[in-house]
């Protein structure tokens, strides 16, 4: 057969079996919602639905290979998940969202920054916020100022501008 003992034969990965049908689901979806943009435009072959089309057959592609990868049970064993990052991550997103409005975007994403950085290791909030509303304020000076695009401002924001 194989030549790999029956005992060594790894089993199906049911995570793997799960992310499969949710890739293709999620194909599904962009293509349907592409067929929509396609009606608005019947003038060209070419239009706005094209790269959502091609999107979302290669979410398709990626949802077959996973699952036939994950029946034959071919991914490779993963590391444990460390919660800690986790939590610091999606309360920096939490924490932009909340102080977005208030705050403005140069703050918010900052603190984004910074407590990105804490669930990554940099444990010098003090060091690390001020560098990420440094690095945010002048990503709205390039977006916000030159390019013109309607980013939130606040009291940072409002001093310079």
């Amino acid at each position: 057969m194989s030549g790999i003992p029956s005992n060594e034969r790894r089993r199906p990965d049911r995570a793997a079996l799960v992310i499969a049908p949710v890739l293709f689901a999620i194909a599904a979806l962009i293509w349907w919602d592409a067929g929509r943009l396609a009606e608005m435009s019947n003038y060209s072959r070419i239009g706005p639905a094209t790269v959502p089309h091609v999107v979302a057959i290669g979410l398709a592609l990626l949802a077959v290979w996973t699952g036939f990868e994950a029946w034959r049970g071919d991914f490779p064993e993963r590391e444990p998940i460390e919660v800690k990052p986790v939590v610091f991550i999606v309360a920096g997103l939490a924490g932009q969202m909340l102080l977005l409005k208030t705050a403005g975007f140069s703050i918010a994403t900052g603190a984004l920054f910074a407590l990105t950085a804490f669930g990554f290791g940099r444990r010098k909030l003090w060091i690390s916020l001020p560098i990420g509303i440094a690095f945010s304020f002048v990503v709205y000076i390039i977006f916000g100022r030159f390019l013109q695009l309607s980013l939130p401002a606040g009291p940072l924001e409002h001093l310079f501008f």
